[in-house]
Formats: C-alpha cells, sequence, structure tokens
C-alpha cells in the first residue's frame, strides 16, 4: 500500500549547532548521533530506509526548536528563507519521494505570512511546521492571525510540533523528573494546551477553513474531549465561539500517528475526529520507520480506512 508519513524530521549542520545542540532535553545521550545524522541526510540513506519499510512519500519538516528559539527576528527571517530554499532544492531532487513543510520567522507575523505564500507559491511546500510557541509567545495572541488568514487564503494546513514544556523549571512541575519532560508527557502537555490556546481563542471562527494538524495522536486531546466539551457546556467562561469544541476538532483539526504506535489511541483520535482526519506519519528518525508501518499495517481497521489514513487523506489535505 502507498503511504505517505507527514512528520518526518531533518536539520542543516548550521541550524543544528545554532538551536539544538545543547539543547536541555535529550531523550537518551547514546542516540544523539545517530538521530543527528538520519536528520542531516536528505538522500539516500533516507532513501534506502524509507524502500526498506514500503514509505513511498515523506514530508519533511525542521527538527525542533527549530529557529524559533532565534531571538532576532531578521536572523529568523533570513535563517528561514535560506531553508525553505534548502528544502525546496532536496523535494525537486527526489520528485515524489519528499515532500516539505516550510518553516516561518514568527518572531515577525507579517513576514512569516509572506514566507509562507513564497513557500507554497514558489517553493512548492505544502504548509508549514510550527515547532511550539515563539520566544515565549503563543500562537493565539492576535499578532499572529495574519498567519492564519494567509495560510487559509493559500489552502493549506499548519502542523503544530511540540516542544520543551514553557517554563518548566520555573514552574517546577517537571522538578526531578526528567523523564516526564518530553515525550512521554511534557510534549503532549505543551502542544496540547496550545492547540486548545488557539481552538478557545476563536481562531477558527475568524479562518473557519484553517487546518491545524497535531502529531502524536492529538497530543491527549482526543481522550480528553467529551470532558473538554462537557466542560465548556457547563461554564463557557465568557467564551464567544461560535460552535463546541468537539466541532472544531471534526472540522478544523488533523490528527497524525507519528511517535504513538498505540491501537487504543488510534482508535480513540479516530472516532473523535473521524477517520478522514487522521493521517499516517512515524517520527522519523525519532522513531523507527519500520515500526510506524507495522503498527499501522495490523491496526485494527478496514482496509479502506487504512488506506485513507495511508495515503487519501494526505493527498486530499497536501493536494500530492
Amino acid at each position: 500500500m502507498k503511504r505517505i508519513a507527514l512528520e518526518e524530521h531533518f536539520v542543516t549542520e548550521e541550524l543544528y549547532d545554532r538551536y539544538s545542540r545543547g539543547s536541555k532535553f535529550v531523550i537518551d545521550p547514546g542516540h544523539v548521533e545517530y538521530v543527528l545524522g538520519r536528520t542531516l541526510d536528505v538522500g539516500e540513506q533516507r532513501l534506502r530506509d524509507m524502500d526498506e519499510n514500503g514509505i513511498t512519500t515523506q514530508v519533511l519538516s525542521l527538527r525542533q526548536p527549530g529557529i524559533q528559539a532565534e531571538p532576532d527576528a531578521g536572523t529568523a527571517l533570513k535563517a528561514a528563507q535560506a531553508t525553505n530554499d534548502y528544502l525546496a532544492g532536496r523535494v525537486a531532487a527526489h520528485p515524489g519521494r519528499f515532500a516539505g513543510f516550510a518553516v516561518l520567522p514568527l518572531q515577525d507575523p507579517a513576514a512569516a505570512a509572506d514566507e509562507l505564500e513564497r513557500a507554497v507559491r514558489e517553493l512548492g511546500l505544502r504548509g508549514a511546521m510550527i515547532n511550539g510557541h515563539s520566544c515565549g509567545r503563543y500562537l493565539d495572541h492576535k499578532d499572529f492571525w495574519p498567519v492564519y488568514e494567509r495560510a487559509q487564503a493559500l489552502d493549506v494546513p499548519l502542523y503544530l510540533h511540540p516542544v520543551r514544556p514553557q517554563q518548566a523549571d520555573e514552574l517546577r512541575i517537571f522538578e526531578g523528573h526528567p523523564e516526564l519532560l518530553g515525550p512521554s508527557w511534557g510534549f503532549a502537555f505543551e502542544a496540547g494546551t496550545h492547540a486548545l490556546r488557539l481552538l478557545f481563542s476563536g481562531v477558527f471562527d475568524a479562518f473557519p477553513r484553517l487546518n491545524l494538524v497535531l502529531g502524536h495522536l492529538g497530543e491527549n486531546i482526543p481522550y480528553m474531549a467529551w470532558r473538554l466539551n462537557r466542560s465548556f457546556k457547563r461554564a463557557s467562561f465568557g467564551t464567544t465561539l461560535r460552535k463546541e469544541p468537539l466541532d472544531y476538532l471534526r472540522e478544523n483539526f488533523y490528527i497524525t500517528t507519528s511517535g504513538h504506535f498505540s491501537n487504543p489511541a488510534l482508535l480513540c483520535a479516530v472516532e473523535t475526529v473521524g477517520i478522514d482526519r487522521v493521517l499516517f506519519a512515524v517520527d522519523y528518525p525519532f522513531e523507527l520507520n519500520s515500526e510506524g508501518v507495522e503498527f499501522i499495517d495490523n491496526a485494527p481497521i478496514s482496509d479502506e480506512d487504512r488506506a485513507k489514513i495511508c495515503h487519501r487523506n494526505a493527498e486530499a489535505l497536501l493536494k500530492l
């Protein structure tokens, strides 16, 4: 079966040295060089791994924290332009095997909106990945809304990827428990909260055709969706949303399988947002292609639904 994987990461030497080397969060120190070598490679090694595991296309995105850790807006813009040019070049070198999500210099929202348009119209990228907050600013702030307006106009999705939980040290909620900071809990804690801030801000009322993609089977939101909706209906806390939270999840959110190869979690995501809004992803090279493919090939769903998750939904969303 054709498989399009939507959250597959790359990096350049320059960006790794500037923003990722020496990061406070490392899953496994012994795994750093393995991951680095495979994120730097956007060529033969990556393609061999894809071929060996039956992955037709990877949609490439810059690994977190990306350029959103850059405090200077001008530097961020130049880095975004250079990175998007590089990514477009790798996609063009391997047509059909790679597609790409742009990097956005969100330190300057107007410049980010323009760079999104350039990346889509001139470079052929398929949307953008946003690596969490930008220097501490969450994306529900009205300053960022021109980016959403442009994404809607271009009819491309924005993929919200987690980063290390903001203020984890100051709030002390993970103190003494570094094992909770990353993908085990902290990443979903941060990204799920960020996504819900966007939902409750009214972004999807202002831009009803905007699509937000969440990885890791929804960053825990599907599991909590019923309770979230019930609480909203009991006490709206002064919000002026036109619909209930579940409506936005089903109309404006997509969910990928990246790095969360669990049948119960998959079925929960499908039940929450619908089969047409679930997409295949691995989270390569932080996760193995072989494990992602084995999971989706053996998931307790029909072959028709499997085809939707593996490629049909992605083809429709990204116009592949």
